[in-house]
């Protein structure tokens, strides 16, 4: 879920491509500037979740708010980040509202913040986002919007949880780094650690955190190196398996266990193996999700982009309800993939 400049500037010279990335642009979210609080995406067309701001380091920062009819007396939060060139609107959509249904019945709030410039200061010094460009302070903000929500509503602090795709869930693991005092468990979907961000690393006490990535993905590669889309550079990953062992020695853990691949979809072109660190310290719940074939993509969710763009999405698992489980907010919660 990245859009990038130099890719649009193509899209003038390629009809088919220019369609496709409108297409691209509906569904992450590119928003028009209209009055205050205007958040980016679909939110007119949605309108169970509402549009929000607060002023942070001088900005007004937006974000969608879903609030069920039922709110628990000590709320779980979880915080929902979009991909490059996204919004929280189109984030809504690509997890098809499913986040929403399932807060409905734990008595949660999910709110979809939008990045300064579609983007988010992940650590990747990508110079082509506004966001790094800006040095935005994310992590600030999305403390501060944590902050301004449990002013308001129940929140029990021991149950705020983040996730997010691509650039989102570069953030999502930027947080577990830097922020593990305010959110309490992390999933990140198509991303792995920047590698200034890997290199600043500290997460110990680390206690519930998922990766959930493709081995196929053409964007952030699976074994690390460039982020990349149509030849423009997006600064530098260490890959998903190099994510996954930092968090577990972090965490002390003594090693891992591989379940059997899973192929339950045939025609999908994908197949899934769970690793799971063993024997951590104080009981630490580190999981990684290898979507073997999987592209860059939310398992599970709307198909954003062609394959010829973001690769397979996978149908071996609903990431949208597996980050629900892993987080412990779904009722029957148990180890591995649904």
């Amino acid at each position: 879920m990245e859009l990038y400049r130099p890719r649009r500037i193509a899209a003038l010279h390629q009809p088919w491509l220019a369609a496709a990335l409108a297409a691209l642009a509906l569904i992450c979210g590119a928003g028009s500037a209209r009055a205050t609080p205007t958040c980016a995406g679909l939110a007119q067309r949605n309108p169970e979740t509402r549009c929000e701001s607060l002023r942070h380091d001088g900005r007004e920062r937006t974000y969608r708010l879903y609030v069920p009819a039922r709110v628990a007396a000590a709320a779980p939060l979880l915080v929902v980040l979009h991909g490059g060139g996204g919004g929280g609107g189109g984030m809504e959509a690509l997890t098809q509202h499913g986040f929403n249904r399932r807060a409905d019945e734990a008595g949660a709030l999910v709110v979809y913040p939008d990045g300064v410039g579609h983007g988010w200061n992940d650590g990747r010094h990508d110079l082509g986002a506004k966001a790094t460009q800006e040095n935005v302070d994310d992590v600030g903000f999305l403390r501060a919007l944590v902050a301004e929500l449990e002013r308001h509503y129940p929140i029990d602090p021991q149950r705020v949880f983040v996730t997010g795709i691509s650039n989102g869930g570069m953030m999502t693991l930027r947080l577990a780094c830097e922020a593990r005092d305010v959110f309490k468990g992390f999933v990140a979907v198509a991303a792995s650690l920047g590698e200034d961000v890997a290199a600043s690393c500290k997460p110990d006490g680390i206690e519930r955190l998922a990766l959930i990535d493709g081995t196929a993905d053409p964007i952030v590669p699976w074994d690390g190196g460039t982020v990349a889309v149509l030849g423009a550079k997006r600064g530098r990953v260490i890959g998903a398996k190099a994510s996954f062992s930092l968090f577990m020695a972090a965490a002390r853990c003594e090693g891992e266990r591989a379940d059997p691949p899973l192929d339950r979809v045939a025609d999908d072109g994908t197949q899934l193996t769970l690793h799971t660190a063993s024997h951590c310290a104080g009981g630490a719940d580190l999981r990684l999700y290898e979507v073997d074939g999987g592209g860059h993509a939310w398992p599970g969710g709307l198909r954003y982009a062609g394959k010829w763009l973001i690769g397979t999405v996978s149908r071996e698992l609903d990431a949208t309800d597996e980050t629900w489980r892993f987080l412990g907010l779904a009722p029957e919660t148990a180890a591995g993939p649904v």
